[in-house]
């Protein structure tokens, strides 16, 4: 479940609940898979599988063998005795005949629970399923339940990691998602000490082969590893299992069963480096997950070009050390912030502090200050950041983003003299200390329009001007009466705190209708893309539906003839050797290259390689309108979508042409 599938109060959105519907009506006719995890041959998978097989037929459960293998050890040979069993079927492979499970048999059968040993072995040559997972996945799709066993070193995920530690490559591997999909894991565990002995009495490999195996790869300093692998899965298979009991009703983390951190970044390169290394060091230290956040807020649009780089750099790097990155859309960050970590059972959160006057929290508010105060249930980690040049040069070029622009300095005198003028219109018929009220009238309308600073100003110059025209003594700005002292300085006050929510109040509103605007503009690809025919139509709708959300143009290559060939291109982009080096590097990488990346950023468009579970497709190069302007985040998410999108179209596209030429 994604951030856009909960609510603000928590609840998920009624989307999850329909998947939940269906994902629920789905495993009612489907059989429960249980799998029996060790971390090694010899623990015990087997033997536990038929204990338990056993028991569920005292207690009246069909249970058959389809495919048990024993070793040749006598206690497993014995359990075997007394549970009914599928013929193997003789399968010829090269001349020789070899034995496999007959799924056709064993689904012809229909017991209740059917046994299958080696979740992770590979079938022989001609066997309708490459992998015995495959076969076990037809038993469960008839409706039959499954008990399998499994070794730890064959998930696809820990192949690298047992190499490393093993120096020995397992070759039979499985998706990790098939154990996602099991109902139950049932660790069988044994102490190492204790495994090395039953090898040495012979009782996993005959004593010549255990001698060697003990020599290689199951000697005591792998097998501990292998054990905490095996036990980690388990726990991790266990605590998802949580997650999803937790979202589907709607129950408010933290539940601090496992750990997991979430580091929260900004658009400081130097602070968000320490923060993203201090989360990686602190999640290898307590084995824990991580995540990394960056929030946009309605201010974010007057961050500087290097701010908002600084941001995306921050999120690869994360990435790049193994952290879940997410970035996301808040009206306030500390909000958004706790928002998430319940979502994701998070325990532990890390923020940043930056060097900045004592006063600045006080009048624009701080978010680690919100944050101990809406998460007391979380362990909040503040970093201190350091004060480095870079820092103030970003400061001052965000700064300048906020002073009041001379023109907007003169209208804002100009709606002041208006409204003077207006109050000289009522002054007969309303008290002078209600006069100055109508002045903010102005403010209002200049914080609507330019924002705070603009609002500031003409409450500060309506001061003065309800001072000189209306205030005794008349056309000078000496004040005799107090009250009018308190009334001007309580209408700056006022005039200052209605600025600050009307600004608010603005961008909300311009956020709620940007986010709206981007999923009108998702919906309405995702309508074009369905009713394409030819990949033509497919960047068509891709050009169009990129210069809405983005206001950029676009660029579209697909490999030909071992190069990448433009298929399409928005007026204006000329594609020279540099930009085709740099959507070939994009293509043969399958990372972003040129603008704004570390990869040939010399070249005038970003390109991003469109990408799908099969492979990579094709480019997509990306140019914004003003060439010294960068994608903001929340843009490079809608584009990443779109690129999905059309990936998944392209495919489409393509089978249809290929199931047509061979029905033709």
């Amino acid at each position: 479940m994604t951030v856009d599938e909960v609510r603000k109060d928590g609840r998920p959105e009624p989307s999850f609940f329909l998947d939940m519907a269906n994902n629920e009506e789905r495993k009612k006719n489907r059989g429960k898979l249980t799998i029996f995890l060790g971390y090694s041959a010899g623990v015990g998978k087997t033997y536990a599988m038929l204990e338990d097989a056993h028991q569920r037929q005292k207690n009246g459960v069909d249970v058959v063998i389809a495919c048990v293998v024993t070793h040749g050890r006598k206690e497993t040979e014995e359990l075997v005795k007394g549970l009914g069993s599928v013929p193997l079927k003789d399968v010829e492979h090269h001349g020789i005949h070899l034995m496999e499970m007959d799924v056709d048999a064993v689904i012809a059968r229909n017991p209740d629970l059917a046994l299958v040993d080696e979740f992770a072995h590979t079938n022989i040559g001609g066997s309708r399923h490459l992998k015995r997972y495959q076969d076990v996945r037809e038993l469960l799709e008839a409706g039959i339940d499954v008990y399998t066993t499994l070794n730890i070193q064959h998930l696809e995920s820990m192949n690298n990691v047992v190499a490393q530690i093993t120096n020995v490559k397992v070759q039979e591997t499985i998706p990790d998602t098939v154990i996602e999909e099991a109902n139950e894991i049932k660790v069988v565990d044994l102490p190492p000490k204790d495994l090395l002995q039953r090898f040495k009495e012979g009782k996993v490999y005959v004593p010549e082969q255990a001698i060697r195996a003990m020599d290689n790869f199951f000697n005591e300093g792998n097998l501990i590893a292998l054990r905490e692998m095996a036990l980690r899965a388990a726990a991790e298979h266990v605590d998802g299992q949580m997650l999803e009991y937790m979202r589907a009703r709607s129950i408010q983390g933290p539940w601090p069963v496992n750990e997991r951190l979430l580091v929260c970044i900004g658009n400081s390169k130097e602070l968000n480096e320490r923060l993203i290394r201090t989360g990686k060091r602190l999640a290898d230290e307590i084995k824990a997950e991580w995540h990394v956040i960056y929030i946009e807020t309605p201010a974010s649009k007057r961050l500087t070009k290097q701010s908002r780089l600084q941001a995306i750099e921050g999120i690869d790097l994360a990435s790049s050390l193994g952290a879940e990155t997410t970035t996301t859309f808040g009206i306030t960050i500390a909000e958004e912030i706790i928002r998430y970590a319940k979502k994701n059972n998070i325990t532990r959160i890390i923020v940043g502090r930056t060097k900045r006057p004592i006063w600045h929290d006080y009048v624009f508010g701080s978010v680690i200050n919100q944050l101990v105060s809406f998460g007391s249930e979380f362990d909040i980690m503040i970093i201190n950041g350091p004060r480095t040049k870079n820092d103030n040069k970003r400061e001052e070029g965000e700064k300048k983003n906020d002073i009041l622009h001379w023109k907007h300095g003169a209208y804002c005198t100009w709606i002041v003299l208006l409204f003077t003028i207006l109050d000289v219109l009522l002054r007969s018929v309303l008290e002078e200390t209600n006069l100055i009220m109508v002045y903010l009238i102005g403010v209002v309308i200049t914080a609507i329009l330019w924002g705070i600073i603009s609002a500031v100003f003409t409450a500060i110059v309506s001061t003065i001007m309800f001072n000189f025209f209306f205030v005794e003594p008349h056309y000078s700005f000496e004040v005799n009466n107090t009250q009018y002292v308190i009334s001007m300085l309580a209408f700056l006050f006022v005039g200052v705190v209605i600025s600050l929510l009307v600004v608010k109040a603005r961008d909300n509103a311009q956020a709620a209708q940007r986010r709206d605007e981007y999923t009108s503009i998702q919906y309405s690809l995702s309508l074009d893309l369905v009713k394409a025919t030819s990949i033509e139509t497919v960047v068509e709708a891709m050009e169009y539906h990129i210069e809405r959300a983005c206001r950029s143009k676009s660029v579209y290559l697909l490999p030909f003839d071992g190069d990448m060939k433009v298929i399409h291109s928005s007026d204006g982009i000329i594609m020279d050797s540099k930009e085709l080096g740099a959507a070939r590097w994009a293509f043969t990488s399958g990372i972003s290259t040129g603008k704004d990346t570390d990869t040939l950023s010399t070249a005038k468009l970003k390109y991003h390689p469109v990408q799908t579970p099969n492979g990579t497709l094709g480019v997509i190069g990306i140019l914004m309108e003003d060439v010294d302007s960068v994608l903001k985040i929340e843009q490079e998410r809608i584009i990443q979508s779109f690129m999905n999108q059309a990936g998944l179209a392209i495919e489409r596209i393509e089978l249809s042409k290929r199931l047509s030429s061979t029905t033709k």
